[in-house]
């Protein structure tokens, strides 16, 4: 027992910020950002929270899926941070809907929609829920560094959430951590603890570009692969590729190495930016929208991200 994707929804804050409008406030132009990113535009917070962008597009989700909030058996959130240090996302979502199940954070950063994908394949598999929400929420403009053109210009705010439902869906899914935390990270905010002997980093994303690109298109490339080679499945069958947006040199240098026809890759980084843990459900929720998901479609998700973290999964679509 897996499960099936019955609803999917997404929300972005209200206030788009172009390249253009970054210009006027950093070292860069439109042009720079979209060469080197593929990046045109992305949404900030302003007076939303977090909750608020998870609580609209789980709301979405479930309305599609003709559920009611009290009838989760389980909330999952990948997400870097919520609103608090603590409680969890999960909680402040919980109490937004007015749900009544157990509901938990994933912090497995860009990679975090997989990981709890398989955490919901473990649920349903132990029949401890009849449905339940992956909300991935994001409020990434909280902790960038904005002087720092490197990596301001890439992030943006979203969230992405899907029900799911027991079904057979899920056809192979693969999780990976490498332990290496340098190339990209962000620090816990400091206090003021007398004993504390070394001085606490500041709490910006911190990203070595180079070393993220490598990772990234090398475990794209060995987990799409892995996935084709278990299941037999070749890459014409696949009609959606779903990568986390990152950057869109990543999924072109990706896309020349694999064998899966070019235009099966879908895209939203250049409206939404880098929303890390919300980046795929929300790349899945606009395909749905916009009806490029059809019946008994098989589509390949994957993501990658600080930890290393990086997840591959085949679905066939059977909402």
């Amino acid at each position: 027992m897996s499960f099936r994707i019955l609803g999917t929804g997404s929300a972005l804050p209200q206030c788009v910020k172009t390249n253009d409008d970054l210009a006027q406030i950093l070292d860069t132009s439109d042009q720079w950002i979209r060469t080197r990113t593929g990046i045109c535009r992305r949404h900030v917070m302003t007076t939303e929270t977090v909750t608020d962008l998870a609580a609209e597009a789980s709301r979405k989700a479930l309305e599609q899926a003709g559920i009611v909030p009290e009838e989760l058996g389980w909330i999952l959130c990948p997400t870097v941070g919520g609103d608090y240090i603590t409680p969890g996302l999960s909680a402040t979502l919980q109490a937004a809907l007015g749900a009544h199940c157990p509901a938990m954070d994933i912090n497995a950063a860009c990679s975090g929609f997989l990981f709890a994908l398989d955490a919901a394949e473990g649920i349903f598999a132990r029949k401890k829920a009849r449905y339940v929400l992956i909300a991935a929420a994001e409020g990434l403009s909280r902790i960038m560094d904005w002087e720092d053109r490197s990596t301001c210009v890439l992030f943006g705010d979203g969230a992405g959430a899907v029900v799911l439902g027991e079904g057979e869906s899920l056809l192979s899914l693969h999780l990976e951590t490498k332990g290496c935390p340098e190339p990209l990270h962000g620090c816990f905010p400091g206090g003021n603890s007398p004993w504390l002997s070394v001085k606490p980093e500041n709490h910006f994303v911190h990203m070595d570009g180079q070393e993220v690109y490598k990772f990234a298109v090398s475990t794209i490339c060995s987990g799409i692969e892995t996935i084709l080679q278990e299941t037999g499945v070749s890459p014409e069958e696949i009609r959606h590729v779903i990568l986390h947006q990152a950057n869109l040199r990543i999924i072109d240098a990706a896309r020349k190495k694999l064998p899966i026809p070019g235009d099966r890759y879908r895209l939203c980084i250049q409206e939404t930016g880098n929303l890390s843990a919300a980046s795929i459900p929300v790349l899945l929720d606009f395909c749905r929208r916009d009806q490029l998901l059809k019946p008994g479609d098989l589509m390949i998700l994957c993501g990658f991200g600080a930890g290393f973290t990086s997840g591959t999964a085949l679905v066939r679509w059977e909402p």
